[in-house]
């Protein structure tokens, strides 16, 4: 599966841009500022209905404009289909697959899959247990439509269950009936999603051991463990023994929303212990992790975009990577760089069909 034309209207820093991309690899050069990232983001939207730099999607349209509108030509052997995003300031975005629109937005996600590597991912390491779930519901998600009817149906009731405790404490009032209609379905979302994280952990832990030891010729041992509360078996009890606390606090305060992932590096804190270019290594594992179970559960490459990740790394990596694009691990890549000298020089190795598109410039 690859992405085979992108039209953009409105989209961040483009008022118009139109795009014919090759199937292997796409190398973006231009000046900071000139809209790679951009460009890597309108496929990253199309593909997942989202930005994956912006939490509003009102700051995805142009400045000073009404709309945006993303249109896609994904392949599959074949098959064409047309995706098509568009968004109006004050409206509910759609999503169309050969100009039928979605009842769900969630049907599309997981239809063409991608991952993206970015500069800021060891933001993974370094930061809340947040950002972490934020990753690994992102794979799920994509992974798994279950997972994410699930995810969404939690979410929705936990909003609703924090909501009438905000109500109970402001009235100095408590209705334990009432509370118990949003326990006991969060209760029972919280259990399947555990499980649907806890299987899949299974499977996701040895390719990171293994892209990781890729990555750095083996040089050092890297973990991955999920902590969740919701694993005990006394979890639907000690969750409504804390009655109390939640009134107090006016929000939930058990629940797969508080679990964690920790990252450890030969038994240690990766955060603590591990070097910048220890925590790359394993952040790239991690998406190369993701991009392998993807391939596997779609049954086809998902597309790769690889922001600014020469700059980001030292040439054991770049040459590794460059090793797996070669090879022909990987389906579709599309790259940015700010020095079309280095881009060029680095993917003249690689015997894959490559493809430069100088950003500013408008391509048919």
């Amino acid at each position: 599966m690859w992405l085979e034309k992108l039209h953009l209207t409105h989209f961040k820093n483009y008022e118009a841009g139109s795009y014919t991309f090759g199937e292997r690899v796409n190398c973006l050069v231009g000046q900071n500022g000139s809209g790679k990232t951009n460009l890597l983001d309108a496929i990253y939207f199309l593909a997942l209905t989202k930005s994956a730099f912006q939490n509003q999607d009102a700051l995805t349209i142009q400045h000073e404009a009404d709309f945006l509108v993303l249109d896609g030509i994904f392949r599959d052997g074949t098959r064409r289909t047309q995706i098509t995003g568009s968004l109006q300031r004050g409206q509910r975005k759609v999503m169309m697959a050969d100009k039928k629109a979605y009842d769900r937005l969630s049907d599309h996600i997981g239809r063409f899959p991608v991952v993206l590597i970015a500069p800021d991912d060891t933001d993974l390491v370094r930061d809340g247990s947040e950002e972490r779930r934020r990753f690994f519901d992102g794979v799920l998600a994509q992974l798994t439509p279950a997972y994410l009817d699930d995810f969404l149906q939690y979410n929705k009731i936990l909003s609703q269950r924090n909501s009438l405790l905000k109500i109970f404490a402001e009235r100095n009032y408590l209705d334990e009936d009432m509370l118990e209609t949003y326990n006991e379905p969060l209760i029972a979302l919280a259990q399947r999603i555990y499980e649907h994280r806890r299987r899949f952990m299974e499977h996701f832990l040895p390719l990171v051991g293994r892209y990781y030891a890729y990555l750095s010729n083996e040089r050092e041992r890297v973990d991955l463990i999920y902590e969740s509360e919701v694993a005990r078996p006394d979890f639907p009890t000690e969750f409504r023994k804390h009655r109390s606390r939640d009134l107090h606090a006016q929000r939930t305060s058990k629940g797969i929303h508080k679990d964690d992932y920790v990252f450890e590096i030969d038994g240690r804190a990766l955060r603590k212990f591990g070097s910048q270019g220890q925590q790359k290594s394993f952040v790239i594992a991690l998406k190369l992790a993701q991009y392998e179970l993807l391939a596997l559960e779609k049954e086809t490459q998902p597309i790769l975009l690889l922001d600014d990740i020469f700059d980001k790394l030292d040439d054991l990596r770049i040459h590794k990577l460059i090793e797996m694009i070669d090879s022909g691990s990987l389906g579709q890549v599309f790259i940015t760089d700010a020095r079309p000298e280095r881009s060029h020089r680095i993917l003249d190795q690689v015997a894959a069909d490559v493809r430069f598109f100088e950003i500013g410039k408008s391509y048919e």
